[in-house]
């Protein structure tokens, strides 16, 4: 049998050539950056030739990264299915599910009792660990993400529609130093999140005053502690109304009333072959009767009252 590279080795560059990045990389596999850097050198080596090209803080394939990916990724995605299926065999209703925590709080933890009503045998794995659609079909079976549209190679269907609010503590909103309008902001720090990026941008715009700028800029990677932020008074929050409405919390409210149409939705992804999975599936139909609110309407931009 001709001689192979390690495994490790393998899963490395597979893992840096789908992030595109080796820090994000040496995160998915808990290694520190060098110790992936050297996994990918070795399987380099073994080759023969570069597969990447090194660029600031990136890792971009070249042609020869390219046909390889190509040629061994449906082998991995066949030992990784392989692998499920064996363990599918002893428990065929478990789901390893890859959700952001705030979407698993407001939407999805209350309702799971009713699923698991309707099939007492089913069981799901939460994780909420970064970079969900990279580990599709390795140690996650489907995941509920956020973005604007998933990668069209995976099966994705939209769970909701939202609009973008400004949301902030009552106390922004009255007082001798209320911000009244969106000029206000010019004096505010704001919040944006991380996976979120253009969320202030798309707001600003659909207000009529793409050029506003805020007093300054502060970025977060938990919804959670962006809606804590802005009910202390911190600072407005620009997030989704799902994420308003699913606070439940007094303090925070939609600062200038204006609601404009996000680029933002979640989604629920995978690979295209996990929909014979069977947990995938139950799990799917019933996020989409029980959950899901996208419905086939356009949504409209809704102005300030």
């Amino acid at each position: 049998m001709r001689r192979l590279p390690p495994l490790t080795a393998v899963e490395a560059f597979v893992q840096v050539a789908r992030l595109g990045s080796v820090k994000a990389a040496a995160e998915e596999l808990a290694l520190s950056s060098p110790a992936l850097s050297r996994r990918v050198q070795a399987l380099e080596r073994f080759v023969g030739q570069p597969l990447f090209e090194r660029r600031h803080q990136a890792m971009l394939l070249n042609a020869a990264g390219e046909r390889l990916l190509a040629r061994i990724a449906p082998a991995i995605d066949a030992l990784a299915e392989a692998i499920d299926s064996t363990t599918g065999a002893q428990d065929a209703m478990r789901l390893r599910l890859g959700v952001l925590p705030l979407f698993a709080s407001q939407k999805l933890m209350a309702r799971l009792p009713e699923l698991r009503a309707a099939y007492p045998d089913f069981h799901v794995d939460i994780d909420t660990a970064p970079h969900p659609t990279a580990r599709l079909g390795e140690s996650l079976d489907a995941a509920i993400v956020l973005g604007a549209e998933p990668d069209a190679a995976l099966y994705g269907r939209r769970i909701d529609r939202n609009r973008v609010s400004a949301i902030a503590s009552r106390k922004l909103a009255t007082g001798p130093d209320a911000i009244v309008d969106p000029e206000g902001l010019r004096r505010t720090t704001i919040f944006v999140h991380r996976d979120m990026p253009e969320t202030f941008a798309i707001w600003r715009a659909g207000i009529g005053k793409p050029d506003l700028q805020p007093a300054v800029i502060d970025h977060f990677d938990s919804g959670h502690l962006m809606l804590d932020a802005a009910a202390q008074g911190l600072g407005v929050a620009f997030m989704l109304d799902a994420h308003l409405e699913g606070a439940h919390d007094e303090r925070l409210v939609n600062l200038f009333g204006y609601e404009v149409e996000s680029n933002y939705s979640y989604w629920f992804v995978c690979r295209r072959s996990a929909m014979s999975n069977r947990a995938v599936r139950v799990f799917h139909d019933w996020l989409f009767s029980a959950v899901a609110t996208a419905g086939d309407e356009p949504l409209r931009i809704a102005a300030a009252t």
